[in-house]
């Protein structure tokens, strides 16, 4: 069985959840690989590059997909699209809905200057800096479903005070899920967007959801 983590948006390898979800699964004897999403460029990210990694990594390995954010929206897409391959999802504030959400948030004028330009600066969090990210992350993101509907077991992790995901957002994907008959349990936390106001308690609701080592 393959542990992956899939960090958010402008994160990285060294993101506090990362870290200390690692450090659980070790304790279990179970080896959390956490890949730098971010590469060969970040200009050129999208969610089908993300999705190319990942297959490129498991290599055709059942796995265990933890995903932050914009990593939570992947590994439900990506479960959706390799169906039996997922034996259990754990999403943290997944970004459900990536393209519209995006387009909302920036503005008519801020998307028209985008895309003339083909490329914007964004917040680079993990890097402390700004970095220019191509147009075509936001164009491939609206190639994907908003709401994908994976086979695996999805346990969703969202804080209601996130400013970044709206909270509405993880509710809409567990009825959606529901109602096509698969599993999903939501929990809400008393927290924003990164999930990291209490550790442990994160760790005891994502434990029981997965499966035996």
């Amino acid at each position: 069985m393959r542990y992956l983590w899939l960090h958010g948006f402008a994160s990285g390898p060294e993101s506090s959840k990362g870290r200390f979800v690692r450090e659980r699964l070790a304790s279990r004897g179970a080896r959390l690989e956490i890949p730098d999403l971010n590469q060969p460029a970040f200009r050129d990210l999208s969610v089908t590059r993300m999705l190319r990694q990942i297959d490129a990594l498991l290599q055709g390995d059942a796995a265990v997909l933890f995903g932050s954010s914009l990593g939570g929206y992947t590994a439900a897409l990506w479960s959706a699209l390799r169906p039996g391959r997922a034996r259990a999802l754990v999403l943290l504030a997944p970004a459900f809905d990536l393209a519209e959400r995006w387009k909302r948030r920036i503005g008519a004028d801020e998307l028209r200057r985008w895309r003339e330009r083909g490329e914007a600066f964004v917040d680079h969090h993990a890097w402390g800096r700004k970095e220019p990210l191509s147009v075509g992350f936001l164009e491939d993101a609206g190639r994907h479903e908003p709401f994908p509907l994976p086979d695996a077991p999805a346990l969703v992790v969202q804080g209601r005070r996130d400013e970044v995901v709206t909270p509405d957002l993880a509710p809409e994907f567990v009825r959606r899920m529901r109602e096509r008959g698969r599993e999903a349990r939501l929990v809400l936390l008393d927290d924003g967007h990164e999930l990291t106001a209490d550790l442990p308690r994160l760790w005891r609701e994502i434990e029981p959801h997965l499966p035996p080592p």
